[in-house]
């Protein structure tokens, strides 16, 4: 399964820096970019359980130019490490075909950025949690 060159790009930076902390300041710093949901869209529905902070991901279905259904979704969270996490997940699935979101190894991806060894147990529970609904969200949008 190819990931986007956004992921890629996401990678290669991680492998310039040469200690935690600046990885952790790229992080926050990619959440820091990244659009605020609207407090509209912070919904009981988007909020997503097994998380220690507060997180919300609302996924919207778009065609691409091959008329595939495919993914794009915005998320937040009040603690910017989590937002920050939220933009590598953002990197990851946003504009994959709905039907390919479920066959995407995030593990095994975001093992490539050595996260879970440095993540603590309930950020790594978190960041399950977030990847468990983005793919429960993409088998409801592929009915087939």
């Amino acid at each position: 399964m190819a990931v986007s060159e956004e992921f890629e790009e996401i990678v290669e930076n991680f492998e310039l820096f040469d200690d935690w902390e600046d990885r952790y300041r790229y992080v926050i710093e990619l959440g820091r970019e990244m659009p605020p949901l609207p407090d509209a869209r912070r919904t009981d529905a988007a909020k997503v359980e097994g998380c220690a902070s507060q997180v919300w991901l609302v996924p919207e279905v778009e065609k691409d130019a091959a008329g595939r259904d495919c993914l794009h979704f915005q998320g937040d969270s009040d603690a910017m490490i989590v937002r920050g996490l939220i933009a590598v997940l953002r990197a990851l699935y946003s504009g994959q075909p709905v039907a390919a979101v479920p066959k995407i190894d995030a593990q095994a991806q975001l093992g490539r950025l050595g996260l879970e060894q440095h993540l603590s147990a309930q950020r790594s529970n978190g960041l399950k949690a977030m990847v468990c609904r983005l793919n429960d969200l993409a088998v409801a949008a592929n009915p087939a």
